[in-house]
């Protein structure tokens, strides 16, 4: 068959991209070197019955209604408000830190006093970054923000990135505020629901079209080769649209070396109890090897009596040799943001190439800026071919 698009990757950006094309008549091929469709949303069953995401938790959430509109094509969803709470000094405290936290590791004057200085100060505001707390000039906001900081972020920092704190970008400590109040939300989204028959369903519905061909097990680079700023799909001149959502410094044979990335290895246990822990997921920023525990039942919504299954994650470098290895997370520093604009630079003169994702842009993107970022890139291609 005569394709019109060409997609590399059954992620959220593939996936969205090659839907939004054929809904509009146009011929697509995603491809995906895994097994299966989804990315890393894709979800399986332990043999106690429990649903698990394989490659970790994904929790949406959004502000975005028209991703969530769009996203409600392919799949029911149920209201799920996310919340965690972390392991610090002995004591099971929300996550992000809020007024309960406070009450529960301050003593009643501390914490009042606490509270008190953070309203004056900020009270025109839901929440306020770590950093600002960082940098005020009250010294007791000061004194707790640095308390926040050491308990919650150095030593969970320190495993999550293998790298000082003071080298971690800004935006990465920038996701985990402080809020005031007592809202003990991990995410204050407006929209905030999961798939009440898991994410599959919706790539599965995304993708069920005669214009899709999927091709599963299939490197990119089995398919396709750049040769002098031109695209080979299996060896023949491709003029149509190619969309790589892969690492791009894969695509491109490591020429200048590999972007780094954290991985993570994920250690499921089945145990026979009906709960393991009170919440989804718990932190553990300065105990264990380990940076949390997730407890799939509460997120799937399943009734499985006597058993559970719990996943804990512990952080590692990421080897592109290691095939098990997946790269999960950016490491977003001058350096390596550097090395990708030099592998950017390179295929920059491809004109019928585009990058969309979290490996193919370097960045790291929750799954409705993905799913935005993907309907953009849509409407962008549509506007280049009415020119």
């Amino acid at each position: 068959m005569n394709y019109d698009i060409l997609i590399i990757g059954a992620g959220f950006a593939g996936s969205t991209l090659a839907q939004k094309f054929a809904e509009i008549g146009k011929k697509v091929l995603i491809i995906d070197k895994r097994e299966h469709i989804g990315g890393n949303m894709f979800e399986d069953y332990r043999k106690n019955g429990v649903r698990i995401h394989k490659y970790g938790p994904h929790i949406f959430h959004t502000n975005d209604k028209e991703v969530f509109k769009y996203l409600k094509n392919f799949a029911e969803f149920y209201f799920y408000e996310h919340r965690v709470i972390g392991y610090i000094d002995g004591n099971y405290v929300p996550i992000p830190f809020n007024f309960k936290s406070l009450e529960i590791l301050f003593n009643k004057k501390e914490s009042n006093e606490i509270k008190s200085k953070l309203l004056g100060k900020y009270g025109d505001r839901k929440k306020v970054s770590i950093l600002d707390l960082l940098n005020d000039d009250d010294k007791i906001i000061k004194n707790f923000g640095e308390y926040v900081y050491d308990k919650v972020f150095v030593n969970y920092t320190a495993k999550q990135w293998n790298i000082p704190i003071e080298d971690v970008d800004t935006s990465v400590i920038n996701r985990v505020p402080v809020i005031l109040g007592y809202d003990d939300r991990y995410f204050q989204d407006m929209y905030q629901f999961m798939p009440k028959n898991g994410y599959n369903e919706i790539f599965e519905n995304m993708l069920r079209s005669p214009n899709i061909d999927i091709k599963l097990n299939t490197d990119a680079k089995d398919v396709i080769k750049i040769v002098n700023e031109k695209i080979l799909f299996f060896d023949e001149p491709f003029n149509g649209k190619v969309i790589y959502t892969g690492p791009l410094d894969e695509l491109l044979d490591y020429e200048y070396g590999p972007l780094p990335y954290r991985s993570l290895n994920l250690q499921f246990e089945d145990l026979e109890e009906n709960y393991y822990q009170p919440l989804s997921v718990v932190n553990y920023p300065n105990d264990n090897e380990y940076t949390r525990i997730t407890e799939f039942k509460y997120l799937s919504n399943q009734i499985v009596n006597n058993s559970t299954t719990i996943l804990k994650e512990y952080p590692l470098t990421y080897d592109y040799k290691n095939k098990e290895n997946v790269p999960y997370y950016a490491i977003l520093n001058k350096e390596n943001i550097d090395l990708y604009q030099k592998y950017h630079n390179k295929i920059s003169n491809i004109k019928n190439l585009y990058l969309c994702g979290r490996l193919a842009e370097y960045k790291y993107y929750n799954m409705d800026a993905v799913v935005r970022r993907a309907l953009n890139l849509y409407e962008e291609i549509l506007k280049e071919d009415q020119k």
